[in-house]
């Protein structure tokens, strides 16, 4: 998965269309009122004391930049004069795709924002932040396992198929065991990650978005998405080479074990929702509000629409659940 996804020649290595002319749609690419929302918030964080004006605005994995620019197009709508002191950010490991966000953003906004890159988590040295992690967790390297008769197998790749050998990995069968995991995806990865924004930085708001639920499911999740075609990875007759590094490869993540790693590095103010919960929390109905009371009823219609594909119970509103947490 790390070769398929990150490589030099990867799927995430050149940049991909999001949307109708993509592989999939996001909460991004659907509405920028997912972006505003946040920014709402980040407005009422500075305003309430929670975060300081003068605090970074980090996005880890950007994509083009589009929901970096939604947040900062709301804050400019909400509270102007922030723009002023606060600095924005993206960590991003591919330089072309750094170009793409950096021309894309001073497009949009010029000289009237302090923009920074870096390509790790490990290079931001912060002593504020509010960190944004949009469907990043489920881009990790993960390991598949499943457990029969006491013993715990784990898939590798050999000539374009999957196989299942003993897992001979301690720290996965630890893992395993911990979570009660029998069958499904396992990604270590996550403690470092987590860990290394722990220690960087001395005081964050962390909110990341992803599918995926509280607990394991104890069931295989990982799949394909290509032309908006989803294919479970063990589909019959699914030819692993027609998609290698050509579709984009995600399974569901498991939030227990994301608030598990936080609360090892002492942090406790920690809140698990869905992605409909979060945003009406965060206020996307007053934002409609006030776009109601600014725009033609066509308009505001149009942008309702949009929304309650956002918060539907049935649809990405339940699909994706948040995590938010502050230090």
């Amino acid at each position: 998965m790390q070769k398929w996804l990150y490589s030099n020649d990867g799927y995430y290595a050149t940049y991909k269309s999001i949307g109708k002319e993509g592989d999939f749609f996001t909460s991004v690419s659907t509405s920028s009122f997912f972006g505003g929302t946040i920014a709402k918030k980040i407005v009422d964080e500075i305003q309430n004391g929670k975060l300081t004006k003068d605090t970074t605005i980090l996005e880890v994995g950007a994509h083009h930049g589009y929901l970096l620019a939604d947040i900062i197009q709301f804050i400019y709508t909400l509270a102007p004069s922030l723009l002023e002191t606060l600095t924005f950010a993206i960590v991003e490991r591919f330089e072309n795709l750094q170009k793409v966000q950096k021309e894309y953003l001073e497009k949009s906004f010029g000289n009237s924002i302090k923009l920074r890159f870096y390509k790790d988590i490990k290079e931001v040295k912060l002593p504020s932040a509010f960190v944004l992690a949009n469907e990043i967790f489920d881009a990790f390297a993960c390991e598949l396992v499943y457990e029969k008769d006491s013993t715990f197998y784990q898939a590798f790749v050999e000539k374009n198929k999957i196989v299942f050998e003993v897992c001979e990995e301690k720290s996965i069968l630890e893992h395993c065991h911990e979570y009660r995991l029998s069958k499904g995806e396992v990604c270590l990865d996550y403690e470092i990650f987590i860990n290394t924004l722990c220690q960087n930085i001395d005081n964050f708001q962390f909110l990341t978005f992803d599918y995926g639920d509280k607990f394991y499911r104890n069931d295989f999740s990982t799949r394909l998405y290509k032309k908006h075609k989803v294919s479970p990875i063990f589909e019959e007759n699914l030819l692993l080479e027609n998609y290698y590094k050509k579709a984009d490869i995600t399974y569901d993540v498991c939030f227990s074990y994301l608030k598990d790693i936080f609360e090892k590095n002492n942090i406790n103010e920690i809140k698990f929702n869905t992605q409909m919960n979060t945003l009406i929390e965060f206020g996307i109905i007053e934002l409609l509000e006030i776009l109601k009371i600014n725009v033609d009823e066509k308009r505001y219609l149009k942008e309702v629409q949009k929304v309650k594909m956002l918060i539907e119970p049935t649809g990405m509103g339940d699909r994706f659940k948040t995590l938010y947490v502050k230090k």
